[in-house]
C-alpha cells in the first residue's frame, strides 16, 4: 500500500512538534486571518454604502451581535430545524440515490471478475469508491439548492419572523441533512459489505485423485482443489485429513475431514485488518555508503527508490520498541512461534528477462544496531508488489557460523534492523519506508470497513457545511459551482499548492496557459517576446492567492481511506480523529461564516 506521508501520533497532529505546526496552531492562525479580512471587508462594504462613521458603527453592532448570539443558540430550535431540513430532503426523493446505488451493485457483478489475483481489492475499492462519489454528490445537490429555494419560494420567510436566529438555521439544516446523510450511507456500508461477502464467497472440493502420502510425513499428505472461480489451491493435509489450502487470489481455506472425503470450508482472509508497525528507511549505494535515497531508474513517480543488485547497495529499516512475543502470539510452526513476523513488499525493476518463471532472488538479514552483529542471509523469490508475509525465527546463524539468538544477541535497547538485498546482477529492488514493517496481530476487518465509511461520512459532512454556507449569499447554481470547486480543488490540493509554491514544472496559471498556446514544453524557459516579467509578476500574484486558498481547502484526496481496506490494512485510530477533529474544525468555521452571511442578508426585514 502507498504511504506518502506519515500518520502522526494525534496529540503531536494535534499541538505540533519541534518540525511542523500543529492542526490546533494552524487552526487559530487562519481562524484570525479570515477574521480580520472579514471585519476589513465588511468595514470596507459598510463604509461605502452608509459612510465611514456610520460603517464603523455597524460593523461594530454586526460583530458584537453576532458573538452575543452564537453563544445564545438552543439546541431545541436547532433540532426542530434539522428535522425540517430532513423532511424537505425526503420530498426531493434522496431514497432515489439508495435505488441507484443498489441498480449499480447488481450490474457490477457482470463487470467485475474473481479472476483478478486479488479479486477483493478490486471489489472493495469499487464499492467504497462509488459510495463515495454517489454521497458527495447527493449532499451537494441538498446543501447548495436548500436555501436559495427557501428564499426564492419565500418559505424562509415563515422561519425568520419566528424568534430563530440565523446561526440555527444553518447549523439546523446541517444538522438535518447530515442526519439524512448518515442513513443513506449506513444503508450502503450494510449492501456493500454484502455484496463483497458474497462476491467472493466460494468453496472448493479436494481432487481425491491428486492427494498424495508424503514420505516420511506419518501420514501427512497434499494435494489440490478444483478449480473454481478461475484458480485453485494446493492442500496440505496431517494425519487426520485437517489442513489448509494454500493462499491463492488474496485468501486460503481451512480443510476438515468428511466421512473418507474432505470438507473445503468457504474463503478466509479476503478481508483484512493488516495492523503494521512501520520503522525508519536508509540507504547503502553499490559502495555501501550510507545514502537518505537509493537510485533512480528513471520514473517520474519518486515514491520508491531502488538498490543495485549484485552489490552492496541495501535498504535498511530500523525498528524500535522491539521485544520477544508472547508465547502462542504468532500462528507458525513450533520453531518460529518465538519469532518476528514482518511483512515486505517488493518493487521489481528489470534490465533483462532473466529466468523466465522464476522469481528475482533477494536476501533479508537481521542486525544489531550497535554492535553491527549480523545473520546470514536469509533467502527468498521477490514477490513483485505483493506482500510477503515471513516470520524470522529466533535461533538464527551469524555471517561467522555461531549461533545466536534474535532478541538476546541482535535486539539492542528494543532496537534492530533489517537490511534487504537484491542478489541478482543487473536486476534492482525498489522500496518506500512502509513496504517493510512488524505484524502486529490483525484487526476486525468489520470495524476498519466502519472506520472506512467513518472517512467518507467526513468529506460528506465538510461537503454539506461548504454548501449550506455558500448558499446563504449565492443563488444554488453559483453555490454549487463554488461547491464543487471546493470539492475538485480539494481532490487536486497537492497539485494546486505544488503550482502555488513553484514545485511543479511550467510555473504559474498564466505561464502554463502561454506555454499552452505557444506549444511550448514545460522544462524549456519561456519565450513570450519580452513580456517574461510581466507574466512573472502576475503570476506572482496569484501564486499567493492560490496558497492563502489552499490553507483552508479541505484535502479529501487525503482523507480517503479507501485504499487501506482494499489492500488489506486497518486504517489507525490516529488517522481517524484527526479526521474527526478536521471535520469538526470545518463544521465550525463554516458556520459561523455561514451565520455573518444569512445576517447580513436582508431577509424579512
Amino acid at each position: 500500500m502507498v504511504l506518502e506521508q506519515d500518520i502522526l501520533p494525534y496529540l503531536q497532529w494535534f499541538l505540533g512538534g519541534a518540525d511542523s505546526l500543529g492542526a490546533l496552531p494552524r487552526f487559530l492562525l487562519i481562524v484570525l486571518g479570515i477574521g480580520l479580512l472579514g471585519l476589513v471587508g465588511g468595514y470596507v462594504m459598510a463604509a461605502a454604502r452608509h459612510g465611514v462613521l456610520r460603517g464603523g458603527d455597524i460593523t461594530y453592532r454586526t460583530v458584537s451581535a453576532g458573538f452575543r448570539e452564537l453563544f445564545e443558540m438552543s439546541p431545541r430550535r436547532i433540532w426542530a430545524l434539522a428535522r425540517l431540513a430532513m423532511k424537505e430532503a425526503w420530498r426531493r426523493r434522496v431514497w432515489v440515490a439508495l435505488a441507484i446505488f443498489v441498480i449499480i451493485l447488481m450490474f457490477a457483478g457482470w463487470f467485475l471478475k474473481t479472476d483478478h489475483q486479488d479479486p477483493a481489492k478490486l471489489y472493495i475499492s469499487f464499492v467504497l469508491t462509488a459510495t463515495t462519489y454517489l454521497v458527495l454528490g447527493i449532499a451537494l445537490l441538498l446543501s447548495a439548492f436548500s436555501l436559495p429555494g427557501d428564499f426564492k419560494s419565500k418559505t424562509i420567510y415563515t422561519i425568520v419572523t419566528k424568534p430563530v436566529r440565523s446561526g440555527e438555521i444553518v447549523l439546523g439544516r446541517i444538522l438535518g441533512f447530515t442526519l439524512i446523510g448518515t442513513f443513506l450511507l449506513v444503508t450502503m456500508a450494510v449492501c456493500s459489505y454484502v455484496f463483497v461477502t458474497r462476491s467472493l464467497g466460494h468453496t472448493h472440493v479436494v481432487e481425491r485423485s491428486s492427494v498424495k502420502l508424503l514420505p516420511g510425513g506419518e501420514g501427512a499428505s497434499e494435494g489440490q482443489t478444483s478449480l473454481e472461480s478461475y484458480h485453485r489451491h494446493f492442500v496440505h493435509l496431517d494425519a487426520d485429513h485437517r489442513g489448509e489450502a494454500e493462499s491463492n487470489h488474496g485468501h486460503f481455506h481451512y480443510v476438515e475431514p468428511r466421512g473418507e472425503d474432505f470438507r473445503v470450508l468457504p474463503a478466509e482472509g479476503f478481508m483484512r485488518a493488516r495492523v503494521p508497525r512501520w520503522g525508519s528507511l536508509a540507504y547503502l549505494d553499490r559502495q555501501g555508503v550510507s545514502k537518505e535515497r537509493g537510485i533512480s531508474v528513471g520514473s517520474e513517480w519518486t515514491y520508491r527508490s531502488f538498490i543495485e543488485g549484485s552489490s552492496q547497495a541495501a535498504a535498511i529499516w530500523t525498528f524500535d520498541n522491539i521485544a520477544p512475543p508472547k508465547p502462542g502470539e504468532n500462528s507458525s510452526d513450533s520453531d518460529e512461534e518465538e519469532g518476528l513476523p514482518i511483512g515486505l513488499i517488493v518493487r521489481v525493476f528489470r534490465t533483462h528477462k532473466g529466468v523466465i518463471g522464476k522469481p528475482i532472488t533477494g536476501a533479508i538479514q537481521v542486525r544489531n544496531p550497535d554492535t553491527g552483529l549480523s545473520s546470514d542471509l536469509i533467502p527468498f523469490g521477490a514477490l513483485d508488489a505483493k506482500v510477503d508475509e515471513r516470520i524470522i525465527s529466533r535461533k538464527l546463524t551469524s555471517t561467522e557460523g555461531a549461533k545466536i539468538d534474535l532478541y538476546d544477541d541482535i535486539v539492542s535497547n528494543g532496537r534492530l534492523q533489517i537490511v534487504v538485498q537484491c542478489l541478482e546482477k543487473g536486476q534492482y529492488f525498489g522500496f518506500a519506508k512502509p513496504d517493510c514493517y512488524l505484524r502486529l496481530p490483525d484487526g476486525s476487518p468489520v470495524l476498519n470497513f466502519i472506520k472506512v465509511y467513518l472517512s467518507i461520512w467526513v468529506q460528506m459532512v465538510i461537503v454539506i457545511a461548504i454548501g449550506v454556507a455558500a448558499s446563504t449569499l449565492l443563488s444554488g447554481p453559483v453555490a454549487l459551482l463554488l461547491t464543487v470547486s471546493f470539492i475538485l480543488l480539494g481532490f487536486f490540493r497537492e497539485f494546486f499548492v505544488g503550482v502555488a509554491t513553484g514545485t511543479e514544472y511550467g510555473g504559474g496559471p498564466i505561464e502554463s496557459l502561454v506555454r499552452l498556446v505557444t506549444q511550448q514544453n514545460v522544462m524549456s524557459p519561456l519565450k513570450a517576446g519580452g513580456v517574461e516579467p510581466a507574466i512573472q509578476g502576475v503570476d506572482g500574484v496569484l501564486k499567493f492567492l492560490m496558497q492563502s486558498l489552499a490553507q483552508v481547502l479541505p484535502d479529501f484526496s487525503s482523507f480517503s481511506t479507501v485504499d487501506f481496506a482494499a489492500y488489506g490494512y486497518d486504517v489507525p485510530a490516529d488517522r481517524v480523529f484527526q479526521d474527526l477533529t478536521t471535520c469538526l474544525a470545518y463544521i465550525v468555521g463554516l458556520a459561523v461564516i455561514g451565520y455573518f452571511l444569512l445576517r447580513t442578508r436582508e431577509v424579512a426585514k
